[in-house]
């Protein structure tokens, strides 16, 4: 569990209350991101802005009780795996999971994002921090396969402009796909 209470209003507004705050897990590690989920209208929003289908495979970067990968997985049949850096958030997402009855598409690892071999995504979603997103930044452009799409919750890649950013409530998303290599 971690140590700061996030109010409803979302990530963004636990950001705005408390920048200097730095989570910490259960094991009194510091994380880079707290955990806020996202809601599920912003879920799908965010799987449609990227156009998943059955063949795609999306990754979470950072994938909390796994909600994005289960959903995907529900919705469309498509392969999905989710990675975080809390163990209790990953036993979460496979009990969600298995509840959706979706365990054998899908795959939840205790990782962390900058380590993590996220090459075979050809959709890769996030809910991280601006700082995150940008230090994420130049793996994803390097190892990423060209067509792969990217959506963000809430938060930008600097001056990576997205090709598509769209508001679903008090939430916005954005899209980036990896462009051909020259």
């Amino acid at each position: 569990m971690l140590t700061r209470v996030v109010p409803a209003t979302g990530f963004a507004g636990a950001l705005a209350s408390d920048v200097n705050a730095q989570p910490v897990d259960e094991l009194g590690r510091h994380l880079d991101v707290p955990y806020v989920p996202t809601p599920i209208a912003v879920v799908d929003a965010m799987l449609d802005l990227a156009k998943v289908t059955s063949s795609d495979t999306v990754y979470d970067l950072g994938c909390g009780d796994g909600r994005i990968v289960v959903r995907a997985a529900t919705r469309f049949g498509c392969r999905g795996v989710g990675v975080d850096l809390n163990p209790e958030r990953v036993k979460e997402a496979k009990q969600n999971a298995a509840k959706a009855a979706v365990t054998e598409l899908t795959r939840f690892e205790v990782g962390d994002v900058f380590d993590f071999d996220f090459s075979p995504a050809s959709v890769v979603t996030m809910y991280l921090l601006p700082s995150v997103n940008l230090k994420l930044r130049p793996r994803l452009q390097k190892e990423l396969k060209p067509g792969t799409r990217i959506v963000s919750h809430d938060f930008h890649m600097g001056d990576w402009p997205a090709q598509i950013t769209r508001e679903v409530g008090r939430s916005r998303i954005y899209l980036w796909t990896i462009p051909a290599r020259s």
